[in-house]
């Protein structure tokens, strides 16, 4: 069987609440053997925190999202620090920008952005970057924090100035379910990155990938993020999933 790994996936979340171990069976079932459970806030990083110590093959991230950055304790930071300090925290994050909701007010997520950006350099953890609406300040951001920081694009929809900014720091670069669908546009810059910086993800349990689109997505499509990846690049599924395994595992640090 081909195995696959979901780099970024939100396990912690509500829509998972009544049928975990049936998302872990199908995510086996279909070869997605490892993957990344992606943190929003302090309190959803100790669930992940909890979720991964209790799985084989799972792994976690902590830290807050740009729309919970408004929400944030005093010292949420600090105690993203500590939860860090944990063998299964692979990553900080998610972090990053949201400029098309702003559920936080800009100027509190380039705060708490550019604090995670920090943080991750400091422990020598890779960042989990959401980027939407925003890709001059993030990947203005980005470039100041220099080659200290390592990092990824995740779900990246952005435009060539973001995905420049990550070339020029060795940055990987996510992609999710988006790129299975008929109106993707991102094909050129998907082909633009080397095949050691590349990386799959589902996003659960948004973005589901065609044919399931408009439907809770779950880690086990990133069967089919694969297939599309494939179709952009020319290449066969067994070797995205060769080579983004071998990638996410690199990225986050994980021993094979």
């Amino acid at each position: 069987m081909i195995e696959f790994f979901d780099s970024h996936c939100h396990l912690t979340d509500t829509a998972f609440g009544e049928d975990l171990e049936a998302v872990f069976r199908r995510s086996g079932e279909a070869g997605v053997t490892r993957a990344v459970t992606i943190a929003s806030g302090v309190e959803d990083a100790e669930g992940a925190l909890a979720l991964a110590r209790a799985r084989e093959g799972l792994w976690c991230t902590a830290g807050i999202h740009p729309h919970e950055a408004a929400a944030a304790a005093p010292d949420a930071l600090e105690r993203v620090r500590e939860l860090a300090a944990n063998a299964e925290v692979v990553a900080v994050g998610e972090t990053g920008l949201d400029f098309h909701y702003d559920h936080s007010p800009r100027v509190v997520q380039r705060r708490l952005f550019a604090a995670h950006l920090e943080l991750g350099s400091e422990l020598g953890l890779p960042v989990v970057v959401h980027a939407r609406s925003a890709d001059a300040d993030v990947a203005a951001m980005i470039r100041d924090a220099g080659p200290a920081v390592r990092g990824v694009l995740h779900c990246f929809v952005g435009g060539r100035e973001l995905f420049e900014a990550g070339m020029d720091v060795d940055w990987y670069v996510s992609f999710s379910g988006i790129t299975s669908f008929k109106k993707y546009d991102g094909a050129d810059l998907l082909r633009e990155v080397p095949d050691h910086r590349l990386l799959i993800e589902t996003d659960a349990p948004y973005l589901a990938p065609v044919p399931y689109r408009g439907k809770r997505n779950e880690p086990a499509y990133v069967r089919d993020v694969a297939m599309a990846v494939a179709g952009h690049l020319g290449v066969s599924v067994e070797e995205v999933a060769r080579r983004t395994t071998a990638n996410a595992l690199r990225f986050y640090g994980i021993p094979e």
